[in-house]
């Protein structure tokens, strides 16, 4: 199976474990949902989020179907993250609330507002 596949394959699943790595190089995980496009995949957080500052200063995550408390089901993907902006981004949010519609159509964004959290959306590929 080629890596893009893999991640197709961990796609289908409504929540994965996403991966990111502190400085020290300690994995943490967080369950989030994902929506997949072609061989890339995205997902989204906050501006205020570790995991967001950890993807920025280290791309190299991996992502594993899971169960919506972060409990694995299947083997992880080894992934490069990108920070998205601009009309990606918007792209990559209406990906992901066709997706997750009422979650991540309606719940997280109003909420996100009224907490003066900017939302930020992160493009996934297969690392080989």
């Amino acid at each position: 199976m080629t890596t893009a596949t893999e991640l197709i394959r961990v796609g289908r699943a409504d929540t994965v474990l996403l991966v990111s790595f502190r400085r020290d190089g300690t994995p943490v995980g967080t369950p989030v949902n994902i929506a997949v496009d072609g061989d890339r995949a995205f997902v989204r957080t906050y501006d205020r989020a570790w995991k967001f500052k950890r993807m920025c200063r280290d791309p190299h995550v991996t992502v594993a179907p899971s169960t919506f408390r972060g409990m694995p089901l299947g083997p992880a993907v080894h992934a490069r993250a990108r920070l998205l902006e601009g009309a990606e981004a918007a792209r990559a949010a209406r990906l992901i609330a066709d997706r997750h519609p009422i979650l991540h159509g309606v719940v997280v964004p109003a909420y996100r507002r009224l907490r003066g959290f900017r939302t930020v959306h992160f493009e996934l590929t297969a690392m080989p």
